[in-house]
Order: structure tokens, then C-alpha cells, then sequence
């Protein structure tokens, strides 16, 4: 079913997570030191980000199948397809795949919980398949 290490989406997630705390610039022409600011500015999203250049570098590193299942993680990790429907969420990932997938990510608003639940419910489902498989085995 997974097609991506979950150590990587792991990965992924904990990394989304210190991105996902960024605030807007709230202070764009500040000239104090960033003691005077209690390093304020460190909890900025900036473009120059380097937890979001590391990240995106990470995602544009993956093999070509994985950040498509990425994606279709997400999708079901919000709620867009149920863990049943991975195969559709799959195959529209696909369909929607091009070299922006990081910055599609970036996107999404809550992207390590996204990844957190879509995890959680694909590899719930795939030990409940295989509990079925060993089941259905052990009554042959």
C-alpha cells in the first residue's frame, strides 16, 4: 500500500511541524537586535527559511513514487479521501504530480498533522490486512 519509508514521513512530519509554528512577519522593518526582540523573529516565516529550504530539498530528494503517496497521505490525513479510497487518493496524487509537490505541501495549513493521521490510518489499515491474511491462514 505505502510506497514511502515512514521513517521518512516521520521525518517529514517533525520538520513540518517547526514550519507549521512559523508566524507571518509581524515586524518587517524591525532594527532592534534579536535579544531586545527575545528572538521573536526565529518563530518568522521568511522565504530564506532554511527549516523550509531543508524540508523542500528532503521532499525533491524522494524517489518518484513517494511523493506521490506523500501527497495522497496528506489527503487522507484532512479528511479529502478515507483510507479506503487509497487508491484514488493515489492515482489523483498522480495525476497531480509535477516538481512543485513541496510547495503544495508548504501549503497546506496543518501539514505535519495532516501526515501524522494519514500515517496513522494507512498503516492501521495495513496491519488490520494483515491480521485478516494471517487469520484467514490459520482457518485453512
Amino acid at each position: 500500500m505505502l510506497q514511502i519509508n515512514p521513517e521518512k514521513v516521520r521525518h517529514i512530519i517533525a520538520e513540518a511541524r517547526i514550519f507549521d509554528g512559523k508566524e507571518a512577519n509581524s515586524d518587517p522593518d524591525s532594527g532592534s537586535n534579536p535579544t531586545d526582540d527575545m528572538a521573536a523573529d526565529v518563530l518568522e516565516d521568511t522565504p530564506d527559511d532554511p527549516t523550509m529550504q531543508e524540508l523542500a530539498e528532503f521532499i525533491r530528494s524522494l524517489d518518484e513514487d513517494e511523493p506521490i503517496h506523500l501527497v495522497a497521505l496528506a489527503w487522507v490525513g484532512r479528511g479529502t479521501y478515507s483510507v479506503s479510497e487509497w487508491d484514488e487518493a493515489v492515482a489523483d496524487a498522480r495525476r497531480a504530480h509535477n516538481k512543485r509537490t513541496a510547495e503544495y505541501l508548504f501549503s497546506l495549513p496543518m501539514l505535519g498533522d495532516y501526515l501524522e493521521e494519514g500515517l496513522a490510518l494507512v498503516e492501521n489499515a495495513e496491519d488490520e490486512e494483515e491480521d485478516n491474511e494471517e487469520d484467514e491462514e490459520g482457518d485453512g
